[in-house]
């Protein structure tokens, strides 16, 4: 059962702030944080069904039971898109459903992706698909998961079996979903699935994983005309001052953070600092002949993920590393500060200048790429009325923010296409398990009962307005 919002009653009034004729307004889920239905139709296992048997890896022992439920749920949920005005939806295959433990296509399991697609075009609903949101088959992983060169090549099999299927229908598709937290939480700090704690494993997931981005670009280029490229996760990073100390601490995070995808993507090869910096770790011993041409060839567009900035500054004098892992290889001890901006509740600054800052420095460094945001949202404690209305302005005035700063880009020129809100369902936020939500819509995890929350109605307003309202 749903709750939909009432009609959305539009201002007379011009809005303050009006976006590009076109410009896509979605939200996003992924596979695994929402589907449920973890072995139906034959699915198997992916690593973050094996992460979650972890004593301990996931907050309460939580998995990817029942998630939003909604492999079931599709239809439901595409009606509560439409109500809301979603010009796209942002959803991520799993690969263990078209190809069980990396194996043999699996029609069933591309059935659904097809039936969600059509009902989605049949809402008048843009389709846009991300073909990785980790949740690597299991039996890969065995094998040496992203470790392995070959895991490139068994994606971009996987990747011919979606676009053969949905290419003639997806509106734009994202390779990867964030590689950073793929490579550095999966296998340097082992916080993430498949939960891997070792520096030379992570660098080598680091290249296979944009590897197999050229690999399936080069799938896409073949089998659909739709746009495609990438979707990063993305930081400006601050030095606390100018000294030659803390300017270091800032280099080496923006390079582990930003540069070590940005660069081999958009400019054909890893920055020279990267490659010096990740040489002990065997980075480039892993470059082959004509990987660099295969990363690099041109994407349609970058996918950018923004959630806070990062204020660094160098480590604490006559202090060693303590030798826990750690995601940030070769600068283990560099410090990260808080600015004193309010935080959400996972702990995040809420800053959205940092979303302008990130978005005009990409349009200047990286030019003539088109930029989407695929993901901002932010997690809060919500607070459920009598009358079972679900208070949450301190999204609403996340979202607010966030959306006048990537007005704030467009005015300086950047060409920014679109903006997608995670998440449109409270779901599973990985290692947070169920105790964190990012929605729009409310979800009963023992009913699955659905209610819009008051920044899905003030989103939707936003959306019927395609601007924002006056302060």
């Amino acid at each position: 059962m749903s709750v939909l919002p009432s009609s959305v009653e539009s201002s007379t009034a011009a809005p303050s702030l009006q976006f590009p004729t076109g410009f896509v307004w979605g939200a996003a889920t992924a596979s695994f944080q929402v589907e449920g239905s973890t072995a139906a139709d034959g699915r198997t296992d992916s690593i973050w069904d094996e992460f979650c048997r972890r004593p301990g890896a996931v907050v309460n022992g939580d998995c990817g039971e029942p998630g939003a439920d909604h492999y079931r749920r599709y239809a439901q949920d595409v009606e509560l898109m439409s109500s809301l005005g979603l010009g796209a939806y942002r959803f991520s295959v799993a690969w263990p459903r078209v190809r069980p433990s990396g194996g043999s296509l699996n029609e069933a399991g591309l059935d659904f992706y097809e039936r969600l697609v059509d009902t989605l075009l049949a809402a008048g609903i843009q389709p846009w698909a991300t073909l990785y949101h980790w949740d690597l088959p299991q039996a890969l992983e065995e094998q040496g998961g992203w470790t392995s060169r070959d895991t490139a090549y068994r994606f971009a099999d996987y990747v011919t079996s979606v676009v053969e299927r949905l290419g003639d229908r997806v509106a734009g598709w994202m390779t990867l979903n964030e590689p950073w937290c793929a490579a550095f939480l999966g296998y340097a700090s082992g916080r993430h699935a498949p939960g891997v704690t070792s520096p030379t494993a992570t660098v080598a997931a680091v290249h296979h994983l944009l590897l197999g981005h050229g690999l399936a670009m080069e799938r896409l280029r073949a089998g659909t005309s739709a746009p495609a490229g990438i979707t990063l996760n993305l930081f400006p990073v601050r030095a606390q001052s100018a000294s030659a100390e803390d300017t270091e601490a800032a280099r080496r995070v923006d390079a582990l953070q930003n540069r070590i995808f940005l660069d081999p993507v958009l400019r054909g090869g890893y920055p020279a600092d990267v490659l010096q910096d990740l040489a002990p770790y065997g980075l480039p011993q892993l470059i082959q002949d004509g990987d660099p041409e295969i990363i690099g060839a041109p994407v349609d567009l970058l996918g950018v993920n923004y959630y806070r900035a990062l204020l660094v500054a160098a480590p604490e004098p006559g202090t060693e590393h303590d030798g826990s892992p750690s995601e940030w290889i070769g600068a283990e001890g560099v410090r990260f500060l808080e600015s004193g901006s309010p935080r959400t509740s996972m702990g995040w600054e809420v800053q959205p200048e940092g979303l302008t800052e990130l978005l005009v420095h990409l349009h200047s460094a990286y030019p003539r790429v088109p930029l989407y945001v695929t993901e901002n949202g932010a997690a809060y404690p919500d607070e459920m009325t009598p009358s079972e209305t679900v208070l949450d302005h301190d999204r609403i005035a996340f979202l607010d923010g966030h959306l006048r700063a990537a007005h704030a880009a467009i005015e300086h020129g950047v060409d920014l296409r679109g903006y997608f809100y995670w998440s449109l369902l409270d779901n599973l936020e990985w290692a947070e398990g169920y105790s964190k939500r990012f929605g729009l819509v409310h979800v009963d995890f023992e009913t699955q009962r659905r209610i819009v929350k008051e920044s899905g109605r003030w989103y939707a307003d936003v959306i019927s307005r395609n601007g924002l309202p006056a302060e």
